[in-house]
């Protein structure tokens, strides 16, 4: 019961991200408008600003929801970091709602948003041949899980530090990748454009955005517990009885 209200969540969460995410591109064009920012470096801190906010209340609504996700390679990572209470079947349901959320949301931004500002929506796409795009994707998303995870197990307490930490780390990311897969680094993501697209039942579609980043975050949460190995049950039950002692 618990994997499925996860699933119904994650369907939402991600309906609500993919929708806000994508807004993100219209509102910098607004804003750099307002303050005759049109130089790259301004765009970049303006977005930036934006996907830390974003990222910051989105925060805030997984944890009122539980633990929601919009990433399926998210939810791999921290399992195999041994983190999070996620199981191989709550992840089987999880990762085919955040998918189905994603195009929700995709859907919804295409039809909602403003003529002049559709052309801000633009949605991950292969640049150069597959097999590059795919050794791009799968390193864009190792290098970003490693982050994140850093960030959000090991890093500030402040939870708007974390966002911007996380913001000016994907934002680094994306534009790094630009010129090969976009990049997606989230699966779901990539998928709910391709759908709109039709091409996600394409080959190119499952290697470059679903296998490669999964290989890639895996990766990153398996050197993540190799730096920084969980206590092992001994160690917390020792820790335990100690505490009980001084009490």
């Amino acid at each position: 019961m618990g994997a499925i209200k996860a699933a119904i969540g994650d369907t939402l969460f991600t309906f609500l991200w993919m929708f806000c995410v994508n807004t993100v591109g219209a509102f910098t064009s607004i804003i750099s408008s307002v303050l005759h920012l049109h130089d790259a470096a301004g765009s970049i801190g303006i977005t930036t600003v934006l996907i830390a906010i974003l990222v910051f209340f989105f925060n805030i609504i997984a944890e009122v929801m539980g633990g929601a996700s919009f990433n399926p390679t998210g939810n791999a990572a921290f399992y195999v970091a041994g983190v999070g209470g996620d199981s191989l079947l709550s992840m089987a349901l999880r990762f085919p709602a955040q998918a189905i959320g994603a195009v929700g949301g995709v859907l919804a931004i295409s039809e909602l948003m403003p003529t002049q500002y559709k052309h801000t929506l633009i949605g991950p796409a292969v640049k150069v041949d597959q097999n590059t795009a795919a050794v791009a994707e799968g390193a864009l998303t190792f290098l970003i899980t490693f982050a994140a995870m850093w960030i959000m197990i090991k890093g500030p307490r402040s939870s708007f530090a974390k966002a911007l930490l996380l913001a000016i780390s994907t934002v680094t990311m994306i534009v790094t990748g630009s010129g090969y897969t976009g990049p997606s680094m989230n699966p779901a993501n990539a998928f709910g454009w391709a759908y709109v697209y039709n091409q996600h039942s394409t080959w190119e579609h499952f290697y470059v955005y679903w296998i490669s980043p999964f290989i890639g975050a895996i990766l990153a949460a398996s050197f993540f517990r190799y730096l920084f190995p969980l206590p092992s049950p001994k160690t917390k039950t020792k820790g335990k009885k100690a505490k009980g002692k001084r009490a």
